[in-house]
């Protein structure tokens, strides 16, 4: 008789997974997430984080300070009481009984006016975008996009920029679709391969981005934000097809896994380095780093999805469109 763990071994290998080679840090208790987030003005917020099943906040004095349980649901920071108030998620946080730091959604309010900037006329946005001149620039390398889907059959896509669901509102991309310079999408199925023995799938966002698209992220993001694009003056490594936007998915569950902020998040959360979140989501967004860094590429610090691949400045800028990629 097989005994119960042979038998799952066996199962993993059927399917064509392998055994997790990691344990991940537990998902933090109920009473603890909705505490969790930031509070506070953009420019100074209080980032509230759980780490290794204890409650931590950051800013406004509180640097990387452990929140004790007191009494009557308080906390202790040291000599700091921590109050929260807000049924459901909190929706305030109070430090000593006097400072009030609303909770916010920095990332959701950025794309609220974005959206809001350009609602009124999107094909306009597309149509002057099209119109605009890309910079005159020629690569080393003549360009030799690959679809990722047929690098592994384990890379799954959600390409957001086919449709509605983007910080812009609309979609920019004719077709969804995923495509990187030859060397560039090689090295993603071995960081593929390597994921995958530890039970984990890549799930692609944004690959090669033509010129024009991201003329259109530039107009329309706010001056304060342009840290989460790319100015189309000198392009963007996407642009290059040597860049890719991408997350985790559970092999077992096909789920995509929860990191510490949203893809194309515009606030602090979505810093490679951002502190807040969970044990868990830290984990997880490590193990993509890990996995990326291995096989060439750099993490773009502010955006913990985007990869810039070692190559890219062998590449010129690309204006073909993602219909015109289909027809290849």
């Amino acid at each position: 008789m097989i005994s119960r763990p042979v038998a799952a071994l066996l199962m993993f290998a059927v399917l064509g997974f392998a055994e997790p080679a990691v344990r991940l840090p537990p998902a933090p208790s109920p009473a603890i997430e909705r505490l969790l987030g930031q509070y506070g003005p953009s420019d100074n917020p209080l980032t509230v984080y759980e780490s290794e099943g204890h409650l931590f906040a950051n800013g406004h004095g509180l640097e990387l300070a452990r929140l004790v349980p007191a009494k009557h649901g308080h906390f202790l920071a040291g000599l700091v009481v921590v109050a929260f108030e807000g049924r459901g998620s909190a929706a305030v946080v109070i430090l000593d009984g006097k400072k009030r730091l609303a909770r916010h959604d920095f990332g959701a309010e950025v794309v609220a006016a974005i959206q809001a900037n350009v609602k009124a006329d999107p094909a306009r946005v597309r149509v002057e975008a099209l119109a605009a001149t890309p910079p005159v620039e020629t690569g080393k390398l003549p360009a030799d996009l690959v679809a990722l889907t047929t690098v592994d059959p384990r890379i799954k896509l959600d390409i957001r920029y086919a449709t509605s669901n983007n910080f812009m509102g609309f979609p920019l991309y004719e077709l969804p679709g995923a495509y990187m310079q030859r060397p560039a999408a090689e090295a993603l199925g071995k960081a593929q391969k390597e994921l995958a023995a530890k039970g984990f799938g890549l799930l692609i966002h944004d690959g090669y981005r033509p010129w024009f698209v991201t003329k259109m992220f530039w107009e329309a993001t706010p001056p304060d934000s342009r840290i989460f694009v790319a100015d189309p003056a000198v392009g963007s490594k996407h642009n290059r097809g040597s860049a890719v936007d991408l997350s985790l998915y559970d092999l077992k569950t096909g789920k995509p896994v929860d990191m510490t902020g949203r893809y194309d998040e515009m606030s602090t959360r979505s810093y490679a380095d951002f502190v807040g979140g969970t044990s868990r989501q830290r984990a997880l967004r490590g193990i993509l780093r890990t996995a990326m860094e291995a096989q060439g590429f750099t993490v773009y610090p502010q955006e913990w999805w985007h990869f810039d691949y070692k190559d890219w400045s062998s590449y010129g800028i690309g204006t073909i469109t993602f219909t015109e990629l289909a027809r290849r």
